[in-house]
């Protein structure tokens, strides 16, 4: 059937293009490993919107056996429902034009095939994640995007900063991996199955506490793929890689991997209020700590790596809340603008010759047009800008969350909107010292390809219209909360349309009132006195947000530093001193006994006539005493 035939195409064209390139990429000519690699990724997207147009309702597809000898089977079953299929055509849309960026943009590298056949890899696992039926094989495709991130992130290793940061993206993340994957064998031990589907119909059949221990367990797995507390110290560093990249990660692939999976067993974990309060407090929690954090920061690519963790935080806080529609809608609508944002930061930091310091920046509008307005766009979807996709699905989520009722919602509800009116704040402060004031007199900018700023043209468009996908009920019926319908096993609660006017007016009014503050204070006449003062050395609260509240030191103190410690006690005590010692004491008692012996045989004829009379005399006794003693 043509559905079977699609989903097959969907994940195995970017997966032969991976191989491909990594076999015999680097006999190809250049241009040919580049094409091939966009190429799959773009049939994979026709693929999607075939599997769009033939989809009537959900299909399992069996593409073949795996681990059926075992008391389990997990076959390679593919799953499409209107989650999935929405996913899929977001991941093969944005990749796709991802990678005719990446053809500019590593133009010159001389590890593009490497690159190219990693990026077409990514996406491959993404989409296995994605589209799985159990969780076996989504788990597969959950380690998958993650080597693809460390091998990616860690792309230009031969600076040992640019490995430290791949390597600590896999090791962190492997921390909540571990989480998931209890999980997973647990709830085979519990239900005998790991369908998704069946499971999620199980729920009603298990203790709670064991629903709400799995729960968590899936929440902490989430949190280290989507870098939500206390798992999040991993995406700031995962900068390290090349731009492109880093828009990938960032918006199609891996960190929404984590949303995936809670919106995936969604029926099975909503039957604890317990885990969903845990969700939305985790989401808020990271939401704000994102946020605050990107307050501060200079590097243009770390500032959109602590928005992703805000906004990421944004669709937890959604989840808890039981607003699937919602959440699901803002990660569509938040793919399109961040990877907006991070191909134009690309475009920005190549015409800036690799500089990343937003304070060394300036006058950027009047030199790269064409790259400012579709930054400003996406800058004003991140802010929330009213009538922009971003200003619609941000305000699903809070409309969700109040809709919940409760204390813990409601006070969830303030940190949100907190949040978002400091989103508005940072994202225009951004703005005004990368692209306003005048442009240094010592900088000169590069020339930009106009592939990478047309690339940016359909991704503005898209977050621009985004919030066509799912207008608030005030205007009619959204289209994503009508197609994502047969998931909601109990639908957010609906607001009457006076609430839902008030929410929305509340959020419109906290973006609008953070833009003017962000202009106030960075804009016009005042940019000189802040750039200024950022050659002050930093202090006080400013210096606990310029290193993300220091959580990286405090686990540097709480595990690395333990770490090391037991395991240099281990080296240079247990090992050193006791095993290898002990070993080498033996040998030199062996060796001392071995020439000991070894002296008597020295050639010396009265010493052997010596011995010969020691031994004659004591067999000599021997035998007497036997004699004495036995006849006694």
């Amino acid at each position: 059937s043509i559905m079977k035939l699609a989903l097959e195409l969907i994940i195995l064209l970017p997966l032969l293009g991976a191989i491909i390139n990594a076999l015999c990429g680097k006999y190809f000519p250049r241009r040919l490993s580049e094409a091939l690699a966009c190429a799959v990724i773009w049939g994979s997207f026709a693929a999607a919107l075939a599997a769009f147009r033939a989809y009537t309702g959900p299909v399992s597809v069996e593409i073949a056996s795996w681990l059926a000898d075992f008391d389990f089977s997990a076959p390679l079953t593919l799953y499409i429902d209107p989650l999935s299929l929405a996913l899929i055509l977001m991941i093969t849309f944005v990749c796709g034009l991802i990678h005719l960026y990446s053809v500019a943009y590593m133009g010159a590298d001389p590890g593009h095939v490497r690159y190219f056949a990693l990026l077409n890899l990514f996406v491959a696992a993404m989409l296995l994640l994605v589209l799985a039926e159990n969780l076996p094989l989504l788990y597969m495709g959950w380690e998958g995007v993650g080597f693809c991130s460390y091998a990616l992130i860690g792309f230009w290793y031969q600076e040992e900063k640019n490995a430290d940061a791949g390597r600590k993206a896999f090791i962190v993340t492997r921390v909540g991996d571990v989480a998931f994957g209890i999980a997973i064998v647990w709830l085979f031990q519990l239900c005998g199955t790991e369908s998704i589907v069946a499971l999620n119909g199980m729920g009603s059949s298990l203790q709670p506490w064991k629903i709400t221990a799995i729960g968590l367990l899936l929440l902490f797995g989430a949190a280290g793929k989507s870098a939500q507390a206390p798992l999040m110290v991993w995406l700031p560093d995962a900068m390290a890689g090349p731009t492109p990249v880093s828009a990938q990660i960032h918006a199609a692939t891996m960190v929404t991997a984590g949303v995936y999976l809670l919106l995936r067993l969604f029926p099975l974990i909503s039957l604890s209020p317990a885990v969903l309060a845990a969700i939305a407090v985790t989401g808020a929690v990271t939401a704000f700590y994102g946020a605050s954090c990107a307050l501060v920061q200079r590097d243009l690519k770390r500032i959109l790596a602590y928005s992703t963790i805000s906004q990421i935080g944004f669709m937890m806080l959604g989840v808890g809340a039981g607003g699937i529609s919602a959440a699901t809608f803002h990660l569509l609508v938040h793919a399109f603008f961040k990877a907006l944002l991070f191909l134009g930061a690309g475009c920005v930091i190549t015409a800036m010759h690799h500089e990343q310091d937003i304070y060394r920046m300036g006058g950027l509008r009047k030199s790269l047009p064409r790259t400012f307005y579709p930054f400003l766009i996406g800058a004003l979807c991140l802010a929330g800008f009213p009538l922009t996709g971003g200003f619609f699905s941000k305000d699903s989520i809070l409309a969700a969350v109040w809709g919940h009722g409760g204390q813990l919602y409601g006070v969830l509800y303030g940190v949100g909107l907190l949040t978002a009116f400091l989103t508005a704040f940072y994202t225009f402060r951004t703005v005004w010292l990368v692209f306003g004031g005048e442009q240094p007199a010592e900088r000169s900018t590069a020339k930009v390809s106009p592939l990478m700023e047309f690339i940016l043209v359909p991704l503005a468009l898209l977050g621009l219209g985004g919030g066509l996908l799912n207008l608030p009920p005030l205007f009619g019926s959204g289209l994503l909360d009508a197609f994502l319908a047969p998931l909601n096993g109990s639908p957010a609660a609906h607001l009457s349309h006076g609430t839902e006017l008030l929410l929305l007016s509340i959020a419109s009014c906290l973006a609008l009132t953070g833009i003017a503050a962000a202009w106030y204070y960075y804009g016009g006449s005042r940019r000189q006195q802040r750039l200024a003062e950022a050659e002050a050395p930093v202090s006080g609260a400013e210096a606990f947000l310029l290193h993300g509240w220091y959580v990286d030191d405090l686990y540097r103190l709480l595990f690395i530093r333990p770490y090391v410690y037991l395991a240099r006690f281990l080296w240079e005590r247990v090992d050193e001193r006791g095993i290898d010692n002990s070993i080498d004491r033996l040998a030199s008692l062996l060796g001392r006994g071995g020439s000991l012996l070894g002296s008597w045989t020295c050639g010396r004829v009265s010493l052997y006539l010596l011995s010969f009379a020691a031994g004659a005399a004591l067999l000599i006794g021997w035998m007497a005493w036997l004699v004495f003693s036995g006849g006694g």
